[in-house]
């Protein structure tokens, strides 16, 4: 009997997804742990290995297509024995992607509603792709979309013509589109509310939301509606870090190891939040989840948006570990290599902004943790060291916390410790 393959929930959360490319064709034999098909989600690009073996009888949902609920089926697996045709022609159809859910745009698929749990009814199979359709890997479409490149307009290098990441340096922006005439509203309406563009005849471009920008702007709008922030700032002096990294990079060089001042925030946070425990908490309505570990989400930013790779028992692993671990997550993140379990998750997060020259910022919370750590930049300031002012290398440091689940004054006690862990570095290595 013939088996069907449906769209996977690569992670928890996940309830769409684009379906990048197929890794078989109709005929190929497949085995268990055979890759079938790379499945890109909001946050990564991942692999998607058939569980079955037989023959791929028919393929329901074409490479490149958008917005594909999870459990929808997408490819039809005839078993050892049985007839392919007739498996191809039984088995059960896959609702086409939604009418916007074009093949080969560089967006992510986004987060919609939840999959209805009824088996939704057979529909008929999604039609093949455009003629001409431009071949390219879903890294260099992200690319593509943050440069604002045409990709009609590249020529790939990559095998069967397809547009890969290096075929993208240098290459020219699109010109801006204009934007589409508003439809007429139906008589008796009210009249929509114009933005500033609309109103005074700005030249401007329509830009489709990717799935990755719809998530964040859905998080981060539920983060400030849901969770009451408290912000609490310290200026912290770095002196005395910069000092003990310059000689742990010393010391480390021939490992191969470059430390950098993050990597040493990092191992801070995690620390402190162990000698605070009351700030390594997460609110869960009428409960609260108290970690018994320092789960660091540190942000970094990727083309088109944002991610969270995490940096798993920061409190207790080496400095050179967590700068190896972390330059590894920071590179697979940009490459949209990341599994699930390294960016879902986490106890708190940090956001270091100090490379753009920002002095103070305060970062909204990642639910459903309790509390993120935004670091400004380290720069020279007077500042009183041993009763006297001195000018000193100093940087801001501001932590918001879940006031449901963090007291004012255990959100305070964490800062005091993060400063003074920094202040005295030595002592977060012991």
């Amino acid at each position: 009997m013939s088996k069907t393959i449906q769209m996977p929930a690569l992670s928890p959360t996940m309830e769409e997804g684009t379906l990048a490319k197929w890794l078989v064709k109709e005929g190929d034999k497949v085995s268990s742990g055979d890759l079938l098909a790379e499945i890109e989600t909001d946050k990564a690009t991942m692999e998607f290995e058939a569980v079955d073996e037989g023959t791929v009888a028919k393929i329901l949902v074409s490479e490149g297509a958008e917005g594909v609920k999870v459990g929808t089926v997408i490819a039809i697996i005839a078993e050892e024995g049985e007839d392919v045709a007739a498996a191809a022609a039984s088995g059960g159809a896959a609702p086409a992607p939604k009418a916007d859910a074009v093949p080969a745009k560089a967006e992510a698929a986004a987060p919609a509603a939840k999959a209805d749990p009824v088996p939704a009814k057979a529909a008929a199979p999604a039609a093949a792709p455009a003629e001409g359709r431009v071949k390219a890997s879903p890294l260099a479409r992200r690319l593509a979309e943050a440069k604002g490149v045409d990709l009609a307009a590249v020529a790939g290098s990559g095998p069967n013509g397809r547009i890969v990441k290096a075929d993208l340096d240098g290459a020219a922006a699109a010109p801006a589109k204009a934007a589409a005439p508003a439809a007429a509203a139906p008589a008796g309406a009210p009249a929509p509310v114009a933005t500033a563009a609309q109103d005074f005849g700005i030249p401007n471009e329509v830009i489709k939301l990717s799935g990755m920008r719809k998530t964040i702007a859905r998080r981060l709008t539920e983060s400030k509606q849901q969770v009451p922030h408290i912000y609490l700032t310290v200026d912290v002096q770095l002196d005395k870090l910069l000092k003990l990294r310059g000689e742990l990079n010393a010391g480390l060089s021939g490992r191969g190891v470059k430390l950098s001042v993050n990597d040493l925030l990092i191992k801070a946070l995690g620390v402190a939040l162990m000698q605070v425990p009351e700030c390594n908490v997460q609110f869960a309505g009428d409960q609260m989840l108290q970690f018994k570990r320092a789960d660091i989400s540190v942000a970094v930013s990727i083309p088109g948006g944002l991610i969270t790779p995490i940096v798993t028992g920061a409190d207790i692993k080496g400095v050179a570990a967590i700068s190896n671990e972390m330059k590894d997550l920071a590179d697979r993140a940009k490459a949209g290599k990341l599994q699930p379990s390294e960016y879902q998750g986490g106890t708190a997060s940090l956001s270091n902004m100090g490379m753009f020259g920002i002095k103070q910022f305060e970062a909204v919370i990642n639910p459903p943790q309790g509390m993120i750590m935004a670091i400004g930049a380290g720069e020279k300031r007077p500042f009183v060291v041993d009763d006297s002012l001195q000018i000193a290398t100093v940087m801001s440091a501001t932590g918001s916390f879940d006031h449901r689940a963090i007291d004012g004054a255990d959100g305070a006690r964490l800062m005091k410790a993060f400063r003074e862990l920094i202040e005295n570095p030595i002592g977060m290595l012991a």
